[in-house]
């Protein structure tokens, strides 16, 4: 376990190093920028050292793999996020220990968070996901509604019981016209961002950005990045 946590101790202070460079480099305070440690497919006994380490958001993507770690690390000053694509019959499951889905991009989805959310009485808060590789659907590959959508979606959050509309997340695509192009896609982001905060002062949070590309995220302004594999490391697929 020693091993194990000074390998995750020298990759955290790499990221924290790269983060604050990045906000040296655009004028930014280091604080502006929070880092949310994806853990998906990593242990339990990774969350506890991350948090030892003084890591206070995690993110996984997979309820089945989410579920029993957040409740093994119930009594951890922890925030969980969640960052995949959600199927409605997992709600009520995520529900239970997320504290922010990022990855809002329908009208039903609202409607079952809002629901379980005031079952089992928490708040939760929601990002709206942005595709910009959305295509004639309205959607993108990777789940997310098109930027023309996230008005429509963002009053809906608002107006919901039991939800809090904290802002917007996107990845960078990987098709359409900006794919390549992880700044030009940051920024504008930012300027969707800007258009929510004048409806909505308050959903001022913008998560983007990843292990490689966290430094375009922060160059452009986003208030979050999401780093899974500069921590933890590259796991081997299983089978």
């Amino acid at each position: 376990m020693t091993d194990r946590k000074d390998e995750l101790a020298v990759n955290l202070a790499k990221v924290e190093e790269r983060i604050a460079a990045a906000c040296m480099a655009t004028g930014r305070k280091r604080e502006e920028v929070t880092l949310i440690v994806v853990t998906k497919t990593y242990p339990a006994s990774d969350v506890r050292i991350l948090s030892d380490l003084g890591v206070r958001d995690v993110a996984e993507n997979r309820d089945q793999d989410a579920a029993p770690k957040a409740a093994e690390c119930s009594d951890l000053p922890l925030a969980w996020h969640f960052v995949g694509q959600l199927q409605t019959n997992k709600v009520r499951s995520v529900v239970g220990y997320a504290d922010v889905v990022q990855s809002v991009d329908r009208s039903k989805l609202v409607t079952a968070l809002s629901r379980e959310a005031v079952r089992a009485g928490r708040e939760v808060g929601c990002l709206i996901q942005v595709a910009l590789d959305a295509g004639a659907s309205g959607r993108g590959e990777r789940g997310g509604v098109a930027p023309g959508g996230i008005m429509e979606l963002a009053d809906l959050v608002a107006g919901s019981e039991g939800l809090r509309l904290d802002g917007l997340m996107t990845v960078a695509p990987l098709t359409g016209e900006y794919a390549g192009r992880e700044l030009a896609a940051f920024e504008r982001m930012m300027d969707l961002s800007t258009d929510l905060r004048r409806t909505h002062p308050a959903a001022n949070m913008v998560s983007a950005g990843m292990s490689a590309d966290l430094e375009q995220a922060v160059a452009a302004g986003a208030t979050h990045v999401r780093v899974g594999t500069a921590v933890l490391g590259v796991r081997p697929r299983l089978g």
